[in-house]
C-alpha cells in the first residue's frame, strides 16, 4: 500500500510522496492490526464472536475515516459511509463464500 501511494503521488507530481507513502503505510498497518486483534485475543473456538467484532471494528474505520472526509471537505456523510460500508461489506462476504466454495471444491480444512 506504501509503495502504490509512494508511486502515485509520485506520478501526480507531488513533492511529499515519501511522506504520504510513510502515512499510507502506517495506517494500513494499524488497520490491518485493529482487524487481526480479535482473532489473536479470543479463543479458537469463538472465531463467530472474532469475525462480529472484526465487522464492527471495519465499520467503525469506515465511519471515522467518512467522517473526516466529509467535515475536511464538506460533503454528505451518511451517503459516503453507506456506499463505502455497503461495498466493503460486500467484498468481504463475497470472498467468504469463494471462500467456502474453494475450500469445498479442494477438500482443504485448516
Amino acid at each position: 500500500m506504501a509503495s502504490s501511494e509512494f508511486l502515485s503521488a509520485k506520478s501526480e507530481g507531488q513533492k511529499d510522496a515519501v511522506k504520504s507513502s510513510i502515512y499510507t503505510g502506517i495506517a494500513y498497518l494499524v488497520t490491518v492490526a485493529m482487524l487481526i486483534m480479535p482473532y489473536l485475543l479470543l479463543p479458537s473456538q469463538q472465531y463467530i464472536p472474532a469475525l462480529v467484532t472484526m465487522l464492527i471494528t471495519v465499520v467503525a474505520i469506515i465511519a471515522a475515516f467518512n467522517y473526516y472526509i466529509a467535515v475536511a471537505k464538506g460533503l454528505s456523510f451518511k451517503r459516503r459511509f453507506l456506499e463505502m460500508a455497503t461495498i466493503s461489506l460486500s467484498v468481504a462476504a463475497l470472498s467468504f463464500v469463494v471462500g467456502l466454495l474453494v475450500k469445498r471444491v479442494l477438500g482443504i480444512d485448516i
